[in-house]
């Protein structure tokens, strides 16, 4: 397969969540600073704004666990918004201030508070266009527009989708105390007609909230795609090879996953015992039901594709060796020690993609133990891989993740929202890595590895290079992102604000401009 030409030129861009962005009102949102952002990128030389999944997310607060593959956090959106549009006041924003520190989302006062707000302002919607004349601005967009009207289609063009079956189950989660629908009465659990019919009458205005609040998520984040394109700032998105159980996507289509006749799994996601992990990791999540797939020319997995396309530019594929193989465990045991490896679709699925919608952006996460045919697997796509610099230096001095073997078609990260810091991950290393990291890098200090680092990633052949926010900023491990396998305390970091300085700018701008990595909207 020829390689795709369309990441085939020398660039570079910045790992920052939307969760991650300064903010007063407890996480970062499609708010005014996200725009700074977005202009600081430009400034900086920056091609790309590499982002976390942007579903709605639950227990743990993990964007890679959500309720829906289709639909928005709505703790990303931005409450000024409703101010502006004259739904709230500025005094109703008060709540969502707290005391918790600024560098850290403060999940538990947006999680008692968001939802509230934009419940008050959905109850002034007819209130507000009905003074207001119905011209109604959204975000930067200048144009007036009824919002009403477009409530109303964007509830035609995306209701029968997705958006209907997520309202509902939402609804039924808000009804049944959060409670996962696997626990729910038998007749909705498998969603019998009639039960169905009951509940969309008996919560049609909780569906229509829920609609509702869809709408202004993707109001912002459409215009906030659209202010980055016009910017030269192209969004890289992320998709999660797996859905979560607990989903409007595995309740509304359980003929898509491995599961029994009372829509129960038969086995579960996860990786085996290995060096980092003595009982392996458990996911939990359902696994695709592959052969139905395949008879329905994988009609969902090219509706799910398209719609991340609305959403990013680039899309970066999630454990793509499961596609290959994926590791499967019987469901209720309660570690991964037990498991086997089945067949994945492997490049058929790819294939139809490459047919429905031809050349479009894609990495490959293929980081891990790879075999052979995972290897194959993503040359014969032609996607660019993934290299992290992190995983370059350890019990050998002979890792393919070292700059010096990678071929131009790849993506390098000195880490990922996975990996610590490298401030911290430097410090975690043993007396000898140390001592390898600096040789390696020509630095005499361990001060000096940071920058080291990001100038070892600028001056690979890697067509794109990526780096987190946090090591711009040289921050350590308390910046983390993510602890893989561990719950509480992720997904918690947040830039302060002021962090954006110009000599910050001018400095990612010279990696750019020294290391080739410019392009025409710089």
């Amino acid at each position: 397969m020829k390689k795709s030409d369309n990441m085939q030129k020398r660039a570079c861009g910045v790992l920052l969540p939307v969760f991650s962005l300064p903010s007063e009102y407890g996480i970062g949102a499609f708010s005014k600073e996200a725009y700074s952002f977005v202009d600081f990128l430009k400034k900086a030389g920056q091609k790309y704004w590499q982002i976390l999944p942007l579903g709605p997310t639950g227990y743990g607060d993990s964007p890679y666990q959500s309720f829906s593959t289709f639909a928005g956090n709505p703790y990303l959106i931005d409450p000024e918004y409703f101010v502006e549009k004259g739904l709230l006041t500025r005094d109703d924003l008060e709540v969502l201030k707290s005391d918790a520190p600024s560098d850290k989302v403060d999940y538990k006062t947006v999680e008692a508070h968001k939802y509230e707000l934009i419940r008050k302002a959905f109850g002034n919607v007819e209130k507000a266009c009905g003074t207001r004349g119905n011209a109604v601005n959204i975000g930067k967009m200048t144009d007036s527009y009824d919002l009403k009207a477009d409530f109303e289609k964007f509830k035609k063009n995306n209701g029968k989708k997705w958006l209907f079956d997520y309202a509902l189950f939402m609804a039924l989660k808000d009804m049944y105390g959060g409670r996962s629908w696997n626990t729910w009465d038998e007749d909705i659990r498998l969603r019998k007609k009639g039960a169905m019919e009951k509940y969309r009458e008996k919560l049609a205005e909780e569906i229509d909230f829920y609609c509702f609040v869809q709408f202004v998520f993707y109001v912002q984040w459409n215009a906030l795609k659209k202010y980055a394109n016009d910017s030269g700032i192209e969004i890289i998105g992320d998709i999660p090879i797996y859905v979560a159980f607990d989903s409007s996507d595995t309740w509304a289509n359980p003929e898509l996953f491995l599961l029994d006749k009372d829509n129960v799994p038969i086995e579960v996601a996860g990786c085996p015992p290995d060096a980092f992990s003595k009982t392996g990791q458990l996911w939990g999540n359902p696994l695709y039901k592959w052969d139905y797939h395949k008879q329905t020319g994988y009609k969902w997995w090219l509706e799910r594709i398209g719609h991340c396309y609305k959403l990013y530019d680039v899309l970066r594929i999630d454990h793509f060796r499961g596609f290959d193989e994926y590791y499967a465990i019987p469901y209720g045991n309660p570690t991964a020690e037990i498991g086997k490896w089945r067949k994945g679709p492997g490049y058929d699925l790819f294939d139809a993609i490459k047919k429905e919608f031809g050349d479009v952006k894609v990495i490959a996460e293929d980081l891990g133990f790879l075999t052979p045919s995972v290897i194959k697997l993503v040359k014969k796509t032609g996607y660019p891989g993934m290299k992290v610099l992190h995983f370059a230096f350890g019990a050998d001095d002979d890792s393919e993740y070292l700059p010096h073997y990678y071929s131009s078609n790849c993506v390098v990260y000195t880490g990922t929202h996975d990996n610590d810091t490298t401030k911290g991950w430097y410090k975690s290393l043993n007396r000898n890595d140390k001592k390898f990291v600096r040789d390696y890098l020509g630095i005499s200090s361990g001060s000096k590895v940071v920058g080291a680092l990001i100038r070892a990633a600028f001056s690979s052949v890697a067509y794109t290079a990526i780096i987190p926010m946090q090591d711009y900023l040289e921050l350590d491990e308390s910046a983390r992102i993510n602890i893989p396998s561990t719950l509480g305390g992720n997904w918690k970091w947040k830039m302060e604000g002021g962090e954006l300085t110009d000599e910050l700018c001018e400095r990612m701008y010279e990696y750019a401009r020294v290391y080739g990595r410019l392009t025409a909207e710089n």
